[in-house]
């Protein structure tokens, strides 16, 4: 099989590993999300990947509820530690071998994040989670996912989401809303489609980095889109 990208950035949100459930870690899509990452990494994918925290603990949210925005959000990133734990474990039960490397140092748990390291994980063939964002507040997991695709050369960043694309308005609530295939940088900021957060949108445009939006709950849309099939919504310049 023909790999159009070799070394991916893939962005889950913490959302998404809730599944029908109102908080917490589903294990049948920790399992589900895991199979479909084992399959392109056999293809030859190398592949890093970021989590969100929203399945535990959102950052913003704490802070609007009165708590100091530096605390929740120190304690978001902590909590994308536990997710990318959760993930490792999936993932070697499943024969992956995974690294998690968090930004806020943790040995007793995982690895620091280290640019050199986690660039030969990735060409030994093992799965690497980067975890706790950027180590700082302010910065959502999108502009974390972002900059590390951009230290580690990413051909590509995958937002894996619970719909197929990006939309003017949202598809649940709008039955007529429209269906983006591509879009520019400037496009999803003009016309604040909030697709990644503004900060990690201008990171990519500045290095040109392509970002494809796609459904993770259809079987199979990883390795479509890793393979050049035309799925989802690109972001490109």
């Amino acid at each position: 099989m023909e790999l159009k990208y070799k070394r991916i950035l893939l962005k889950l949100s913490g959302e998404a590993l809730m599944g029908a459930d109102s908080f917490g870690i589903n294990t049948d899509v920790l399992e589900q999300i895991s199979s479909e990452i084992r399959e392109i990494i056999e293809l030859g994918v190398e592949v890093g990947i970021v989590i969100g925290a929203g399945n535990i603990f959102r950052g913003v949210k704490g802070a609007s509820q009165g708590m100091d925005r530096t605390a929740a959000d120190n304690m978001g990133m902590l909590a994308t530690v536990i997710n990318s734990l959760a993930l490792q474990d999936a993932l070697e039960r499943g024969g992956v071998v995974t690294r998690v490397m968090s930004a806020i140092p943790m040995r007793l748990v995982c690895e620091p994040y280290i640019r050199r390291r986690a660039t030969r994980h990735l060409e030994k063939g093992r799965a690497v989670i980067f975890a706790a964002g950027t180590g700082n507040p302010y910065f959502t997991t999108d502009s974390a996912g972002i900059l590390r695709a951009l230290e580690i050369d990413a051909d590509i960043i995958i937002k894996a989401t619970k719909v197929d694309g990006v939309y003017d308005k949202d598809p649940v609530l709008h039955g007529d809303a429209v269906k983006f295939e591509t879009l520019t940088y400037d496009d999803v900021l003009s016309k604040n489609l909030r697709v990644m957060d503004a900060a990690g949108i201008a990171l990519a445009k500045e290095d040109n980095k392509p970002i494809l939006v796609l459904n993770m709950t259809q079987s199979g849309n990883i390795r479509r889109a890793v393979s050049g099939e035309n799925i989802g919504s690109l972001i490109g310049s």
